[in-house]
């Protein structure tokens, strides 16, 4: 809740017992005790033609201007504009900023998701062309699989394999889609055959004996084969035999063919947006790690976007998509750049103005400003602005990279991955806005105030999640498919605690172990009974009482910290004046308060005599 909202609902609180602490500064005389008790009663600045009156009234004055320094900076953009008729600059930086990050994240999202829809619908089509043994039931994901992985079980269907990959690949003009060699004439370049064996691995298993050096040998060759070659005409196991390569199953660990494409997808084309380029390094691999008489088959297409040369007949391609592009881009780079300055900015001037404050509570009240006091300084909002700033720049960087064709592959990962966080901390960052009103604030003040006693209650509930996880995966994992790896079996436990496919987990349990399988039972209904009928009510209920808690103090106050209760004694309201006839408004002030922090220096009078504080930044 910002602090300003807070002096408006409650203005009633408790004030500082000034009149002790001053007199620690005053000369303690008769006369000093007269003027320190009509202070106290009446606050007025009357003048009194004693010299006592002088330097009490001086010391009056000192404290009113600092609880306005105070009261000015805790003031929300809306007050400020009132007081001082300043600019809300870093709030119309956000707004700004909202905009064009959302309709940067809108462009970027809708051509990552065609660049990946693409690459994938390449994948299997490539998997069709070049994998032995593909069918459709394997190009959609579905829980649980209605089949099983796909793998070689036989030495001559390895060699089959191989052979139908390579037939492919010579017989690429059979392919529907407009694939090409990577050679600048379209000559076929010979794909690499990479196989990787242990050094020595023999078994013996009829009398339990076995050869074994677990170094691994790489070795690599090119399957060379002329175009439009057929099944009839080629074989992998003889021209491997040529070559003097015989494989040894026992010792094989991997077996990788790899080779490149290149195509042009014309789809992307748009009225100002020429067609893409893709080179696909395509990789086969045959993985045998397990040793178990299952080699597992699968296939990866790796997309690289190229520079296209573009329609050489007749029509020049339109670039005004990328110089459009590249604009946007720039724009959100220079204001989140100018957003990240001015929350700095802000940040140091409040720490200068903290240090200011915690020496004025030394000299004029003789103790230190509290901790809470002191972090009502730092602001969270400006950190998190901080933080989607750096992101969003980041990821607007590496998007500009990868719409000039100088990045692929991963790099759409991760430029999602920036943009995709900065954007949700901004929108996160709207909350601040609304917190300036009542009605929304509740929320964030109930989160605030929940979050001590929820991270508690979390960390409690966790142990007793990991322990529930530890325990079903090594129970469960060899006959529960949801149970097979640490990161599913804790998967599976959050998907039961709200109340997901229930049913399943206790069907899908396999009945070899009858005593496993009642131990399944026992472990399922103990695990959801407990978290959902005791853990998540208790967690709405320490809810509750943090919202119950907000209400109350709406309605009977906010408690305030020692700087609160300083700053409430200032009644001053935004719109009195009084604010705007302390600042300057000449336009070298304006550039100092828009480029630096202008420093006034503030003392303390004591006596006949003043001693300097410190400067505030105004």
């Amino acid at each position: 809740m910002d602090y300003s909202e807070s002096m408006q609902t409650h203005p009633g609180s408790t004030n500082l017992k000034e009149n002790s602490e001053i007199g620690s500064v005053v000369d303690k005389n008769d006369c000093d005790e007269l003027e320190a008790l009509v202070m106290s009663r009446a606050q007025t600045s009357t003048s009194l033609s004693s010299a006592c009156s002088y330097r009490s009234t001086d010391v009056d004055i000192s404290e009113e201007r600092m609880r306005r320094k105070l009261r000015f900076f805790f003031m929300n953009p809306i007050e400020k504009w009132q007081a001082k008729h300043r600019v809300p600059y870093k709030f119309v930086v956000q707004v700004i900023k909202i905009i064009l990050v959302t309709v940067q994240l809108c462009l970027f999202a809708h051509n990552r998701y065609k660049h990946v829809n693409y690459t994938w619908d390449n994948r299997i089509a490539f998997s069709h062309l070049f994998l032995n043994g593909w069918d459709t039931t394997r190009e959609v994901n579905s829980y649980p699989p209605s089949v099983g992985p796909l793998a070689v079980y036989k030495i001559s269907k390895f060699y089959e394999t191989l052979d139908f990959a390579v037939i492919g690949y010579a017989n690429l003009g059979n392919a529907i889609g407009p694939y090409s060699y990577t050679e600048e004439d379209n000559s076929m370049p010979a794909p690499l055959l990479c196989l990787y064996q242990y050094k020595e691995g023999t078994i013996f298993g009829f009398n339990e004996s076995y050869m074994f050096n677990s170094e691994i040998d790489e070795r690599c060759l090119n399957l060379t084969v002329e175009p439009n070659v057929t099944a009839k005409n080629y074989s992998a196991k003889d021209f491997l035999k040529e070559h003097g390569i015989l494989i040894n199953f026992s010792s094989l660990v991997k077996a990788e063919m790899t080779f490149s494409l290149k195509t042009v997808n014309f789809k992307a084309a748009g009225p100002i947006t020429p067609p893409d380029c893709y080179k696909f390094n395509i990789k086969i691999s045959f993985d045998n790690e397990d040793h178990d008489g299952q080699m597992l088959l699968s296939l990866d297409a790796d997309a690289v976007r190229l520079y296209c040369k573009g329609d050489v007949e007749y029509v020049v391609d339109n670039r005004l998509d990328s110089i459009l592009l590249s604009i946007l881009n720039s724009l959100v780079i220079v204001i989140c750049s100018i957003s990240l300055i001015l929350c700095c900015r802000a940040i140091y001037r409040a720490q200068q103005l903290k240090l200011v404050t915690i020496n004025f509570f030394q000299k004029a009240y003789k103790k230190d400003l509290s901790a809470e006091g002191q972090l009502e300084f730092l602001n969270m909002w400006y950190i998190m602005i901080i933080i989607n700033d750096v992101l969003i720049i980041l990821g607007s960087g590496i998007k500009e990279q990868i719409e000039r064709k100088q990045f692929a592959g991963d790099q759409w990962n991760i430029c999602s991955v920036f943009l995709g966080t900065g954007n949700l901390l901004v929108w996160f960052g709207v909350l601040r806005y609304l917190g300036f009103f009542k009605t929304y604030n509740v929320v964030i003040l109930t989160l605030k105030k929940a979050a001590p006693k929820v991270a508690r209650f979390l960390l409690c509930a966790l142990l007793i999640y990991a322990g529930f996880t530890f325990c079903g995966w090594l129970i469960l994992g060899p006959y529960h498919m949801k149970f097979r790896s640490l990161a599913s079996t804790s998967e599976c436990l959050f998907a039961l605690i709200n109340g997901d496919d229930m049913y399943a987990t206790f069907s899908i349990m396999s009945f070899k172990s009858p005593m496993l399988w009642w131990y399944s039972r026992i472990y399922l209904y103990c695990f959801i009974s407990l978290y959902i009928y005791v853990v998540i009510s208790l967690f709405i209920s320490v809810i509750m009482d943090a919202y119950d808690t907000i209400k109350l103090y709406y309605k009977c106050g906010f408690p305030k910290s020692d700087l609160q209760a300083f700053v409430a004694a200032c009644t001053d309201e935004a719109s009195s004046g009084i604010y705007r006839n302390e600042s300057s408004s000449s336009l070298g002030d304006m550039v100092d308060k828009l480029c630096c922090c202008k420093k006034t220096p503030y003392t303390l009078f004591s006596g006949r005599s003043s001693n300097f504080v410190g400067a505030i930044c105004v």
